[in-house]
């Protein structure tokens, strides 16, 4: 019976951290910026000639629409692209209705090198973590030093370093769930 209402509990608290994440996967996607090499779509309500089903933009940041030609998609959300893709085609719509979906990110990558399993540049489409990303290229060689990582940042062409600790972040990341677990399942 205990081990039933357990298993009931974690189900739930499961539920609930997928239902957070779903929600913070749709708060990321709405302030996502535009970048070279993402693949959109842009579709125009009652108008299949003006819609485009995959469009990737371009190395100058634009892409090319019909009856609008050239717009500036790069450094945009699909919100501030959608407002200027009606705004110009109110000459030949009248109350164009625009949605614009970023399908696939190829413009934000991060690049990994040095003691890891599998150096390279990876693509990231939302906020991710060291741990994270250490995660996706295999984690440590063994012969990497653990509590001396450092991550590099290019600002506007200035490189900001930061240290990191892997040691101390698996524990308190460990840490963290396990007192998060404690307190929403009382053992």
């Amino acid at each position: 019976m205990g081990e039933n209402i357990v298993r009931q509990l974690v189900f739930i608290v499961g539920g609930l951290f997928l239902f957070s994440l779903c929600a913070i996967a749709e708060e990321i996607k709405e302030d996502y910026v535009i970048g070279e090499q993402d693949i959109l779509s842009i579709n125009v309500w009652k108008e299949p000639e003006l819609s485009v089903k995959e469009l990737v933009v371009r190395p100058d940041g634009k892409i090319s629409l019909p009856l609008v030609n050239d717009i500036q998609a790069s450094g945009l959300t699909s919100k501030q692209l959608r407002e200027q893709i009606a705004e110009k085609l109110k000459e030949f719509v009248a109350s164009p209705n625009v949605s614009v979906t970023v399908n696939k990110t190829f413009s934000h990558t991060v690049s990994v090198v040095g003691q890891v399993s599998r150096p390279g540049v990876y693509s990231i489409s939302s906020p991710t973590t060291v741990l994270d990303l250490l995660a996706r290229v295999g984690g440590l060689a063994e012969s990497a030093n653990a509590k001396k990582i450092r991550i590099l940042r290019n600002d506007k062409g200035k490189i900001q370093q930061f240290p990191f600790d892997y040691t101390k972040a698996i524990k308190d990341r460990i840490c963290s769930v396990i007192s998060s677990l404690k307190t929403a399942i009382p053992f």
